[in-house]
């Protein structure tokens, strides 16, 4: 169970930094356009490329046991730097969000581009294969556990944010909205880094 639930905490922390994917997300719940099949996607996505993280890196740091700290030490560095990113954004950047004017796209286009957003975007393998694969590896036999904590974080999340956005609307024209997510998240990230030099 504690595998699982430092999982989900590495998943949502990682998930929560806004970047395209998510915007869209947000937008298509704020429009309430095709919200499901958009929502399905990204949380497919993210699944898939979980699995696929925890599989591969369990699979290396059994036959190869130095990748262990490598992998322990190279996560602690990745979330040190992104949640770095995280606080500049909440410090400089001032970013809204609105869907106004924009073309309602059909449900074919809004999944595509879902898709597109989930397995264009390079950050999202970084987040899965690698960080959340080497974090994993980390828990040993518990790794599918702590994987099925961060595949439900990603559900967990789309679902909130696709059919949630509606509610957010009037909050994320705010840049102050923006900038207390972004400083959240990019604490969050350190805590966990720090977890990991410092279990």
């Amino acid at each position: 169970m504690q595998s699982a639930l430092a999982g989900f905490a590495l998943g949502f922390s990682l998930i929560l930094a806004i970047g395209a994917q998510n915007a869209f997300v947000l937008r298509q719940g704020i429009r309430r356009a095709h919200v499901g099949a958009v929502v399905a996607a990204c949380a497919l996505s993210d699944i898939v490329l979980i699995a696929a993280g925890v599989a591969g890196f369990g699979t290396l740091v059994a036959a190869a046991p130095m990748l262990g700290p490598a992998a322990r030490w190279g996560g602690a560095v990745f979330l040190v730097i992104y949640g770095a990113l995280s606080l500049r954004r909440a410090a400089f950047v001032r970013e809204t969000l609105s869907a106004e004017g924009a073309a309602e796209p059909s449900r074919t286009r809004a999944v595509l581009a879902a898709l597109a957003f989930s397995w264009f975007n390079p950050h999202v393998y970084l987040d899965t294969l690698v960080l959340v694969g080497a974090v994993a590896a980390q828990y040993g036999p518990g790794r599918w556990a702590f994987g099925a904590g961060a595949a439900t974080s990603s559900v967990v999340f789309f679902i909130a944010l696709g059919y949630g956005a509606r509610l957010l609307a009037p909050l994320f024209a705010r840049p102050a909205a923006w900038r207390v997510l972004d400083a959240g998240v990019g604490l969050l990230m350190w805590t966990i880094a720090a977890a990991l030099v410092w279990p």
